[in-house]
């Protein structure tokens, strides 16, 4: 089968096309024939091990897993001996940060692991999307324990991450400020924002609301600057780990000190929130922001794009037609 391949940690162009054997199923697998995919910020970390720390889970001096690509959609083609759960010909999408593999024409994964069947309707295309963003988002939303009512503000409001966690906090009944560049601001009232913040005009630390929770959905900011955005008792959060990685130190000390805090929860990806994102997108709810497509063939510039910062939402990659 066709699959992406990267043996070595780099740029987008260690990522190579290559002639791979095919995976089978074993006793309580699936095999998938992965029509879509995407590319997203987990894939380059891997691929890049820019923050090396990455590289005591991926692998110290060489990637352990070689085929990237979290997220899939596709087709049940074969399946163990002890599956339940999934037939022959079932369409199921999935996240798999652990093993990846979309990368390919064919991946397996365990029944029990974060695979569900896609919502009726609903494209592979579409279907690839719901997994990363809006889980690393949901895990840090329950994290926070958002209540209807409160006041968030959501920093990077169109990336994977925060387009979904717009939409998800929006679904839990709080107020959404959310912060984006001009070209987005009709994208992000779409989503559900109740005001709009266009960071090219306004600089966002610097005005007076203040909020229950800022969560900086691209790390671009850090917990000093937003600080005196939030409420007694408010929470920081951050997709990233901050300057010097001082954000997990941050999460242990702050609720001992100023009665505000930081939190950076590590994301445990289940199968119960990847059926919880397919209701969601199902009751129509949720559904993820698509960017741009491209082919297997062309995942460098996938890459090169992805990681020029400026993607909005999701990024598709299609691998069978």
């Amino acid at each position: 089968m066709k699959a992406i391949v990267h043996t070595k940690y780099g740029p987008p162009e260690v990522a190579q096309l290559k002639e791979v054997e095919k995976p089978k199923p074993t006793k309580n697998e699936i095999l998938i024939k992965i029509y879509a995919t995407t590319v997203n910020r987990t894939d380059c970390g891997i691929r890049s091990a820019e923050y090396f720390i990455s590289r005591f889970f991926s692998g110290l001096f060489r990637p352990n897993q070689q085929i990237l690509g979290c997220e899939f959609a596709g087709v049940v083609e074969a399946i163990g001996p002890e599956v339940r759960e999934f037939k022959i010909g079932d369409k199921v999408f999935g996240l798999d940060d652990a093993k990846f593999g979309g990368h390919a024409e064919y991946k397996v994964i365990a029944e029990d692991k974060a695979v569900t069947t896609i919502p009726e309707g609903l494209s592979f295309e579409i279907a690839a999307a719901i997994g990363e963003g809006a889980h690393y988002a949901w895990v840090d939303i329950k994290a926070a324990k958002i209540q209807k009512g409160q006041n968030i503000l959501i920093n990077g409001a169109t990336g994977a991450i925060g387009s979904s966690a717009v939409q998800l906090v929006k679904y839990l009944g709080a107020k959404v400020t959310a912060v984006c560049d001009t070209k987005n601001v009709e994208l992000v009232k779409s989503l559900g924002a109740d005001a709009v913040i266009d960071y090219k005009k306004e600089d966002f630390t610097q005005i007076k609301e203040t909020f229950d929770l800022v969560f900086d959905a691209v790390g671009k900011s850090s917990f000093g600057k937003c600080k005196p955005l939030l409420k007694k008792g408010g929470i920081y959060l951050s997709t990233e780990l901050g300057y010097m990685s001082q954000n997990p130190f941050l999460a242990m000390i702050t609720p001992f000190l100023s009665g505000k805090k930081v939190l950076f929860p590590i994301p445990v990806t289940s199968k119960a929130d990847i059926e919880f994102l397919k209701k969601l997108t199902a009751e129509k709810h949720f559904k993820p922001v698509i960017d741009r497509t491209y082919q297997l063939e062309e995942v460098v510039e996938a890459y090169r794009y992805v990681e020029t910062g400026q993607k909005t939402g999701n990024v598709i990659i299609i691998v069978n037609q």
